[in-house]
């Protein structure tokens, strides 16, 4: 078992690297391939703000998890648009129109409730309650057949979100089955401390810690020379994604259709220039659709577009993201 507590995610996820990449006398096998595996692994980020990791190697992209982020917030199931953002995302989920275990549906639409509205009602009605947990999981849909075999290539590896207030911060723990440190920790430390902000907003209400439990946190043998960690002096992240509900589902409405826009293969440099110079969203969240547009720019080779959206980012740490993306593709 590991328990690696920091400040930013970004250390305590260097701390689990440095663990994992020693671990080469446990492997573990799996239907992927062999691991080095920690089990039942906690995870404890004081300022979840810090949510970007900066310091693994290869970089990762920013425009994705981004673009994930509010792909789950919308409760879509739709695998084209997260596919654009992540063309090789089929390789590890399947090939559907939809994705079995998308995580903004199972929160949002699968269970006949929307849970995250559920749990900020629930919770600001009752900010003592210990009976708030956003189901992920679902047995009846996700549990292996009986000989061991997975009944899909989405299952979910997120169970549980169990959101609690406490001295007037919203506290958080996250529980996963299955955690790849390489290529999920990155993206679900981004997706599930950028909910917890944002339900914070929703509460009017400081933000507490985030805690993650990986039942099995593992690097795949395959990965291992590939991936690195460089640790640096990186930029802090000053935005806050905290702000009233009802701003929000203006905000999110506004990002996935300005996100479908930037997918389409028919999009024109002037719908382009709409979305990168709009007055229509806070700071914070134009940060984080300026890289999503960058990015979109990237694809295209929309070089002076591209230059134009990144420049306009007024968060330095998600310009230092984007390039060190960009290094890396420039590599290939």
């Amino acid at each position: 078992m590991g328990y690696f507590s920091a400040n930013t995610a970004d250390e305590a996820w260097g701390l689990a690297y440095e663990m994992l990449i020693t671990n080469s006398d446990h492997g573990q096998e799996s239907r992927l391939g062999l691991t080095r595996e920690i089990l039942h692994a906690n995870f404890h980020i004081n300022n979840p703000r810090e949510r970007w990791i900066l310091s693994r190697q290869p970089a990762l992209n920013p425009a994705f998890a981004i673009a994930e982020v509010f792909w789950i917030l919308s409760g879509d199931n739709n695998s084209s648009f997260i596919n654009y953002w992540n063309p090789i995302l089929p390789r590890f989920a399947g090939n559907g129109p939809t994705y079995h275990g998308a995580y903004g549906f199972r929160i949002r639409k699968h269970f006949s409730i929307d849970q995250l509205e559920r749990a900020y009602l629930a919770l600001k009605n009752n900010p003592d309650s210990r009976q708030v947990i956003i189901q992920i999981w679902d047995s009846k849909v996700d549990f292996p057949t009986t000989d061991g075999k997975p009944v899909d290539d989405d299952i979910p590896c997120n169970i549980c979100c169990m959101p609690k207030i406490r001295d007037g911060k919203l506290e958080w723990l996250q529980i996963m089955r299955s955690n790849d440190l390489y290529r999920g920790t990155p993206h679900n430390f981004i997706q599930f401390t950028s909910i917890q902000e944002i339900l914070a907003g929703w509460l009017s209400l400081d933000l507490g810690s985030y805690h993650q439990i990986s039942d099995s946190l593992h690097i795949y043998e395959r990965d291992v020379s590939s991936v690195s960690h460089s640790k640096g002096n990186y930029p802090k992240n000053n935005d806050n994604l905290s702000i009233p509900k009802t701003d929000f589902d203006l905000h999110l409405n506004f990002i996935i259709t300005a996100l479908n826009k930037l997918s389409s293969q028919s999009l024109t440099k002037k719908q382009f220039s709409e979305i990168i110079n709009t007055t229509s969203l806070d700071t914070s969240y134009n940060n984080l659709l300026l890289v999503c547009a960058a990015d979109s720019a990237r694809r295209r080779r929309w070089e002076n577009e591209m230059q134009q959206s990144i420049s306009n980012c007024g968060n330095g740490l998600l310009r230092e993201a984007f390039n060190r993306w960009m290094l890396r593709n420039l590599k290939k």
